[in-house]
């Protein structure tokens, strides 16, 4: 099976060449285009409780599908629902998490799971993550482009200005903690801690003040140059409201 991503970092897709016996899974609606050769199977992938979970708690879709052909060279599109980059990263029995709506697909035995993040999560406003776990290729997407930080949970409190340079990086290492907006924030190693920041006065939390996440040990952060919250702050003052006489 081979798979190529287009169009990074703007309009990103997925482009997977499916052979007899493979096979890809991504969310409902995703396809954006396919062979006529490819078969569409829709479940819950898990079970309906597994689908309901994904669903109620942390936005995913219900029903997810899986494509499969018996043709040699058959190709599927998949595409995310913003406009940004993809991520491919390969699990080898282990576990990442994902924000909401940031899981697109995955080929192997790559299993989706919800998880309950308590109160110190907050992510995108909710409580509730996804876990993934297993072995194979897992993709998930961004708002905007994306870098990954690699925190060697060594030296706190130092200085870290002169680890960037002029150029956008799509890696970086970062010595200490690490903050990041819980918009801002797509995925994450289970291995580090992390805990609710905001300011430290309530009235600047009542007023504007910013929900953030102090990441701290070792591990990867994958962080995006944009906040669908943020972009939604700005477009709503613009927003046409119907009137009573309309």
């Amino acid at each position: 099976m081979k798979y190529r991503i287009e169009c990074q970092p703007g309009y990103s897709y997925l482009e997977v060449e499916l052979d007899p016996g493979d096979s890809v899974a991504s969310e409902s609606g995703a396809m954006a285009w396919m062979d006529p050769t490819i078969d569409m199977e829709t479940s819950t992938r898990g079970g309906v409780f597994s689908g309901l979970k994904r669903a109620l708690l942390s936005g995913e879709s219900f029903f997810q599908n899986t494509y499969t052909t018996e043709t040699p060279g058959s190709r599927i599109a998949l595409a995310p629902g913003p406009s940004g980059a993809i991520v491919a990263l390969e699990l080898k029995g282990e576990e990442i998490y994902l924000q909401k709506g940031a899981y697109l697909a995955s080929i192997g035995d790559i299993k989706i799971d919800t998880k309950f993040d308590g109160l110190k999560g907050f992510f995108n406003e909710g409580l509730f993550i996804l876990k993934c776990s297993g072995t194979g290729t897992l993709f998930f997407n961004a708002y905007g482009d994306i870098q990954q930080v690699q925190l060697t949970g060594q030296n706190v409190g130092q200085d870290v200005d002169d680890l960037f340079d002029d150029e956008w990086e799509s890696s970086v290492q970062v010595p200490g903690d690490y903050t990041v907006d819980n918009g801002f924030a797509v995925a994450w190693d289970p291995s580090l801690n992390y805990r609710l920041t905001t300011g430290r006065k309530i009235r600047q939390f009542l007023f504007g003040d910013q929900i953030m996440l102090r990441f701290s040990g070792q591990g990867r952060v994958w962080v995006q140059s944009r906040s669908p919250q943020a972009f939604a702050s700005w477009v709503h003052p613009y927003r046409r409201v119907k009137s009573k006489n309309d």
